[in-house]
């Protein structure tokens, strides 16, 4: 049994998350943690709102609220969503916790301490329409790299240049539009990552297992040269500073984020916090993984480990960090900000929380952005769930019921096509295994899918309706296999469908089994574990197939592209 770590990117606070939110880092992490948990593993899954910058104050002040007040009241809403979705942290904090103030300032103090941060005068953005410093991302203009003109004052999205605003040809305020902005003197923090870039580099050389898209991301900021960088904003709502003369300054939001995983796991093991994240305390014998978006990696490969290797205490960094690139809305962005897309919220009123598990994670987007299309949605649903999933435990079920009296049959000996799917069984699960194990969701739920077809196909070998006319030992045969099959079904498929899973395993009289174990063994053993005489209650219809008048209707609820 391992220790395992598992955190992913900090949801910001600012809205209900969209499903290319939760399938770039918190589906895929929780999918993660469910079958190590299954494995019998220790895990620790830690999230948390990411709730300080301004992008909260703006939100804040557009709903009416106090930022604290507003922060509040959205960590609820998205804990809610998450709950929705089956998403089994084992804690889900707030970066605006005490324990974050208190171990952000730590790691401040230790990078001062060791030579990593120097106070110096900027020149940054004044807007006298807005009253304020506007962070970096709060200036727009034209990139002076590439030209494109909706380039923000921190990164330039289309040629993915680092900026800082001053950089921006003719800049304007993204708040108000305002454009008689001025540059003004300020006093601010820096961390020093130009005298860490050899370690980082280092450290990132040390793991040529981590994805390509990990690595290539990390080794284009390292190759560019680490720049040093502002860890202190001009606003009111964060971690303070504590500083004499920046009393109204605090914590830039990507230097206190990614402390938050460190501060949620320590509210959530107060006495054994430190076994998970100091490797002095024994997190030597942790595995951490990492679960991000592709814009994110950045800052979880270079900055922050910047701040843990300049602290110089015994901190673990991210063993593997598994990156993935964007889902789209067909073809262009989701947007939380335009309301574009479908959000968490809304996708559970309209389909059940499996539905989606499943569909963005056999479709997840590893090796390349990925489109969503409800068109492709419901066909995962009807094709996948319904005719190949649902089909086989409806149609199985409903036969022992009427022909079975209900029960587990006696009867009948084992033959070639048994033998056939326990020896396809056995490759496949095998493959499905290794498939998570190396942390590859579209290959593993391939695999997944071939093992409910395999359930159909020997159906249609075995085929116990006809053999019962003539041979009602063979039709017990074939309806116990693909009774003991069904339950090793829902077993494998826990990771990504819990909830189907567990309507599954109701059905052999195990309610409440959140995380089965993990199927050992040959599949000629995994397929007669069910006891003769077992009482089997068949169960609804598991999945309602989507109709093209719910096609429609979404299509028009959520704004799809007309001639998509």
């Amino acid at each position: 049994m391992a220790r395992i770590l598992i955190t992913s990117a900090l949801p910001y606070i600012n809205g209900i998350k969209h499903l290319g939110n939760l399938v770039g880092s918190m589906l895929p992490a929780d999918v993660y943690a469910r079958y190590c948990r299954a494995r019998g593993h220790e895990v620790a899954y830690i999230c948390a709102t990411d709730e300080h910058g301004t992008p909260a104050e703006l939100a804040a002040r557009k709903a009416g609220q106090d930022v604290a007040a507003y922060c509040a009241e959205q960590h609820e809403i998205q804990k809610a969503a998450g709950e929705g979705f089956g998403l089994s942290y084992n804690h889900f904090g707030r970066s605006s916790s005490e324990a974050n103030h208190e171990l952000t300032q730590h790691f401040a103090a230790r990078l001062e301490a060791e030579g990593f941060i120097e106070e110096r005068t900027d020149r940054q953005v004044y807007s006298p329409t807005d009253g304020r410093f506007l962070p970096d991302r709060y200036v727009e203009g034209t990139c002076p790299n590439c030209g494109f003109e909706k380039a923000r004052g921190d990164q330039c999205d289309n040629c993915g240049k680092l900026l800082d605003p001053t950089d921006l040809i003719d800049p304007y305020s993204a708040v108000s539009g305002a454009k008689d902005i001025e540059v003004r003197d300020t006093r601010h923090l820096y961390l020093l990552q130009s005298k860490l870039e050899g370690e980082v580099r280092a450290w990132v050389d040390s793991h040529p297992d981590w994805p390509l898209l990990t690595r290539s991301i990390a080794k284009k900021w390292l190759d560019e040269g680490l720049r040093d960088r502002a860890i202190t904003r001009d606003l009111e709502w964060g971690v303070p500073v504590n500083r004499e003369g920046f009393e109204n300054k605090v914590f830039y939001v990507w230097f206190d984020a990614p402390i938050e995983y460190i501060a949620a796991t320590k509210e959530w093991d107060a006495g054994g916090w430190e076994r998970w994240w100091r490797t002095d305390q024994g997190a030597d014998d942790t595995r951490y993984v990492q679960f991000m978006g592709k814009d994110n990696v950045a800052f979880h490969t270079v900055s922050f480990p910047c701040t843990q290797i300049g602290s110089r205490e015994p901190w673990k960094k991210v063993d593997t960090l598994k990156s993935l690139n964007w889902l789209t809305w067909y073809g262009g962005k989701f947007s939380t900000s335009e309301g574009r897309g479908i959000f968490m919220d809304a996708a559970l009123e309209i389909m059940p929380a499996d539905a989606w598990r499943w569909y963005l994670m056999a479709n997840a987007p590893e090796s390349d952005d990925t489109a969503f299309t409800l068109e492709n949605f419901a066909g995962a649903v009807n094709k996948d769930l319904a005719d190949v999933l649902g089909n086989l435990v409806n149609r199985v079920t409903r036969f022992n019921a009427s022909r079975f009296e209900g029960v587990v049959p006696d009867g009948g000996t084992v033959g070639e096509t048994e033998e056939a799917l326990y020896t396809e069984l056995d490759r496949r699960i095998e493959a499905y295994t290794g498939h998570l194990e190396a942390i590859d969701f579209r290959k593993a739920f391939a695999e997944l899918r071939a093992i409910w077809v395999s359930g159909n196909e020997y159906l249609q070998v075995a085929a116990p309706w006809t053999a019962f006319k003539t041979d009602p030992e063979k039709a017990a045969v074939g309806v116990r296999t693909a009774l003991n099959l069904i339950q090793l079904i829902a077993e494998l498929s826990a990771p990504v469908i819990p909830f189907t899973a567990a309507k599954i395993l109701s059905i052999f009289g195990r309610e409440g089994e959140e995380a089965p174990a993990w199927p050992e063994g040959k599949a000629q053993d995994l397929l007669s574990r069910l006891g003769v005489g077992m009482p089997i209650e068949a169960p609804d219809v598991l999945f309602k197939k989507v109709e093209d008048e719910d096609l429609a209707a979404w299509s028009e609820r959520f704004g799809a592209p007309k001639d998509a």
